[in-house]
């Protein structure tokens, strides 16, 4: 997938500003050329350029993957994450037992996808897993988008898609490891960030997808 910080032009005349939040599922050490390959697939699945894509967002323990983190900033979006137990209570089509037992939360990608899209967001992809050749893949991705945002004919995904109905919690980490200038309507806001709030791994979070 091409570089796509500095892809400000793609969001011109006509077009809403970025607005879709991709939700992203990570084994430990997912290579980022992964990652980006993964997003790309889904936005073309979806119909939708790379410069539609607003933030990326996941659970607490996968904040500081490097992975994820070089994806963000080679996609010019923020890096969002939610505690699992915030995650949690997101709804999903198809929540997951073992990745319940895994990372707390029967969703990793949809959940944050939704709960990042704020109050009343609705999948318009659901979760698809990287095809690695020779390999398990090691990342997965939904796309959500907030209620009222143009989605370009996409349709939405509407079952089970409901749980992102509270407000956003006043917690949620936002990285930016963007160090270039922010990209029109792409959102650079910083939040408070709890120091209490752990960012490394948590037992069994390698198999977070």
């Amino acid at each position: 997938m091409p570089d796509c910080g500095h892809r400000a032009a793609d969001s011109g005349a006509g077009r809403p500003a970025p607005a879709l939040i991709a939700g992203v599922g990570a084994r430990r050490g997912v290579p980022e050329a992964e990652v980006l390959e993964l997003i790309g697939a889904v936005l073309a699945a979806a119909g939708r350029p790379p410069a539609a894509l607003a933030a990326l967002a996941t659970v607490t323990a996968k904040a500081a993957e490097p992975g994820l983190l070089g994806a963000a900033r080679r996609l010019g979006v923020p890096l969002r994450s939610y505690p699992a137990a915030a995650l949690a209570a997101v709804p999903v089509p198809a929540p997951s037992a073992a990745v319940r037992a895994a990372a707390g939360t029967p969703s990793v990608a949809e959940a944050a996808a939704l709960l990042a899209a704020g109050p009343g967001a609705r999948l318009i992809a659901g979760k698809r897993a990287s095809a690695p050749d020779g390999r398990p893949p090691m990342a997965t991705c939904a796309l959500a988008a907030p209620t009222g945002a143009d989605t370009w004919g996409s349709s939405a995904i509407t079952s089970g898609t409901e749980g992102a109905t509270a407000a956003r919690p006043a917690g949620a980490d936002i990285v930016l490891p963007s160090p270039g200038p922010p990209r029109p309507g792409a959102d650079r806001r910083t939040a408070d960030v709890d120091g209490s709030r752990p960012v490394g791994e948590t037992p069994g979070s390698k198999e977070t997808l």
